[in-house]
């Protein structure tokens, strides 16, 4: 796999927390695969949108990668309640349905970006640079867990 520069939170150098939604376990393992390759920490996982906000507020990650397509509750739903009771929350839609309405959707309801599947690592690592901002710096030559 592709190195990249470790992405850490700017206001204290610690990995970037994240919050993996995706009823499929083989996708939510590659993309824990692709957010520890950038130097980020999985804070919780969930297979459908119920279980995403039961672990968004018990984790309280910084990014969520959320799946739109899944039972019980969809991630665009799951999504929506989630900025509803974080209005900081940032969610980054990943899936394969790739409808023009779908992503609008997310967006309207407060998702902060879109991600294909199958996802590339050099594209979600530079969304979720874009979607920190501010508030992430990339640390050359960090491994995962290092502080400085």
């Amino acid at each position: 796999m592709e190195q990249f520069a470790a992405l850490m939170r700017s206001k204290d150098r610690q990995p970037i927390r994240y919050l993996v939604v995706d009823d499929s376990v083989f996708a939510r393992k590659n993309v824990t695969k692709m957010v520890e390759s950038f130097g980020g920490k999985v804070a919780g996982e969930a297979g459908d949108g119920c279980t995403a906000i039961t672990e968004y507020d018990r984790a309280i990650p910084d990014i969520v990668l959320m799946d739109i397509t899944m039972p019980q509750m969809e991630g665009i739903e799951a999504a929506e309640r989630i900025i509803r009771q974080h209005p900081d929350a940032r969610v980054i839609m990943v899936s394969s349905v790739g409808y023009q309405e779908n992503i609008v959707a997310a967006l309207q309801k407060g998702a902060k970006h879109f991600v294909q599947k199958p996802v590339k690592a050099e594209v979600l690592y530079e969304v979720i640079k874009y979607v920190m901002g501010e508030d992430a710096v990339a640390v050359e030559g960090a491994a995962a867990g290092d502080s400085k």
